[in-house]
């Protein structure tokens, strides 16, 4: 399998951290993939997203959770997740201090990624 840059230089990440309610995470994982493979999200309407997002949940704490996908546009991901907060997903009620900012993302910018010539040199 060849290998590929994980994202590609001048691009963003969005990259949520949070919890959820103790007691909540596979009802979160289940309700948050529910939403998220649905013709209902409008993430996955843009041309903007470049690669579909991953949730991760932190191997020391399991009501941790980490949201992270690339996408060409700080804008346009914003631009989005005011539609997506209209919408209100289900899955959103398990997550902790919710009122205090708890599901909003950083952003950062890929400023550097290995070139696919170096990676493919790799083989």
């Amino acid at each position: 399998m060849a290998l590929v840059p994980l994202a590609d230089k001048g691009n963003f990440f969005h990259i949520y951290d949070f919890y959820v309610k103790p007691g909540t995470g596979e009802e979160f994982v289940r309700l948050f993939e529910e939403f998220d493979y649905s013709d209902g999200n409008p993430m996955h309407k843009s041309p903007y997203q470049v690669k579909d997002g991953v949730m991760l949940r932190d191997t020391e704490d399991e009501d941790h959770f980490w949201l992270i996908g690339e996408w060409a546009s700080v804008e346009e991901h914003k631009r989005i997740l005011v539609e997506l907060q209209e919408i209100a997903p289900e899955f959103v009620k398990h997550i902790k201090d919710l009122e205090k900012g708890a599901f909003v993302p950083k952003y950062g910018e890929v400023v550097s990624s290995t070139p696919q010539h170096i990676l493919d040199a790799a083989e």
